[in-house]
């Protein structure tokens, strides 16, 4: 091979590189930018959840509160309700959070095309 040739093979090599650092950024951008909307999604979700928690428990207290004519009493059996869920999440939160969490990651950054 002459001096030429080595020249260009090293341009070659050198733009071939080049190329693939810039994939490996434009993908790396994709993953993160897909990971931080579905990070917001799950906030925004999380908070309207709430949000209709709130109300949803506000009007499960006051039907209580006729039934039972007291008042404290309606929300002390709300509250319960709320941290039995609590305990239950506690309890499961492997199966309800942290496999579908790791399942997602896993599949955004090493999912092959």
């Amino acid at each position: 091979m002459s001096e030429n040739q080595y020249v260009r093979l090293w341009e070659e090599l050198k733009k071939y590189f080049r190329l693939q650092i810039d994939y490996t950024r434009l993908t790396a951008v994709e993953k993160i930018s897909l990971l931080l909307s579905a990070i917001a999604v799950v906030l925004v979700g999380g908070l309207l959840c709430a949000c209709a928690l709130f109300y949803l428990s506000l009007a499960l207290a006051s039907v209580l509160s006729d039934k039972l004519g007291v008042e404290w009493a309606a929300n002390l059996i709300v509250g319960g309700v709320f941290l039995v869920l609590l305990l239950l999440a506690y309890a499961f939160r492997r199966q309800l959070i942290i496999d579908p969490v790791t399942r997602f990651v896993t599949r955004l950054f090493l999912d092959k095309k």
